[in-house]
């Protein structure tokens, strides 16, 4: 006797309208009462949201809904102080994206002791048995200023830096992609070294109308307050640095004590804010 299999259920995706009503309503919760009861401070806060968010070159519908209702919620609530910041490093202009050559001769120093010694010492091979099998895993070496111990010993990601504040690994298993999604704070730049090769442009950085592939080239630089995802959509892991370095200023120990300080205060949310990686001491 044939028994014929029961219908497969097709869970159809929600059209977009219907998401973004359902986020725009979710948000009404929340600025709804704002207006009514705080309206300054409300004000306040619109102003330098609308600021920071044209920031973002790509600018459309979704950028202002993930910025204002979705993922970057957090970054507007920061964006007075990220806007303070931005005064305090004048005269050195936010590029948003950029070059080796826009850094200081000190800043570049400090950044090739560290990308030369990920290279000199194989890291991504070292890295290697230690993700299979993982989607996504990040490694901290040093973490806002302070050193994180593990078992790969490379002391140059150890040494006291002026600039640099934070080292890790990200890496990417095949296949794997991360959503938009906006950074919170800008004391400091995110510099991206991919340490293996692609000989395609399947792995990439993006920010706003900014593509950059590490087949052409390995490192970029950015502000990670703007809109940006990572994709590997190749069939090989994607093993990338990831440091972040104070922004040039005249106020490098003012800045570097904010970042500390950043750290120590985010430090207990940190399984939120990678909820989605495997943290791991190397």
């Amino acid at each position: 006797m044939t028994v014929e299999a029961p219908p497969v259920q097709v869970r159809r995706a929600k059209p977009a309208w219907l998401r973004t009503l359902k986020r725009f309503s979710k948000g009404a919760v929340v600025a709804v009462p704002a207006v009514y009861f705080v309206p300054k401070l409300f004000a306040f806060y619109a102003l330098f949201g609308v600021y920071d968010v044209l920031r973002n070159k790509k600018f459309n519908r979704s950028l202002l809904s993930q910025y204002f209702l979705g993922n970057g919620v957090f970054t507007w609530l920061m964006s007075p102080f990220n806007s303070l910041l931005d005064i305090l490093c004048l005269p050195y202009w936010n590029k948003g994206v950029y070059k080796l050559e826009d850094l200081p001769a000190p800043y570049r120093e400090e950044l090739k002791r560290v990308l030369d010694a990920a290279v000199s010492n194989n890291l991504a091979d070292k890295l290697e048995e230690k993700t299979r099998g993982q989607n996504r895993s990040m490694f901290f070496f040093k973490w806002y200023g302070a050193n994180v111990e593990n078992d790969l010993k490379i002391p140059a990601f150890h040494e006291d830096y002026k600039y640099i504040q934070t080292i890790g690994v990200s890496v990417f298993n095949k296949r794997e992609t991360t959503n938009e999604h906006f950074g919170f704070m800008r004391a400091s730049l995110r510099v991206l070294y991919n340490i293996n090769e692609f000989d395609d442009q399947s792995a990439f950085i993006e920010v706003g109308p900014t593509v950059s592939y590490w087949k052409d080239d390995k490192l970029f630089i950015f502000d990670d307050t703007l809109l940006h995802l990572s994709a590997n959509n190749s069939d090989k892991p994607r093993y990338c640095m990831f440091i972040d370095i104070l922004r040039p200023s005249y106020v490098p120990m003012l800045l570097g004590a904010i970042v500390r300080m950043t750290g120590a205060l985010s430090r207990p949310f940190n399984a939120v804010f990678y909820q989605k990686w495997k943290l791991t001491k190397a």
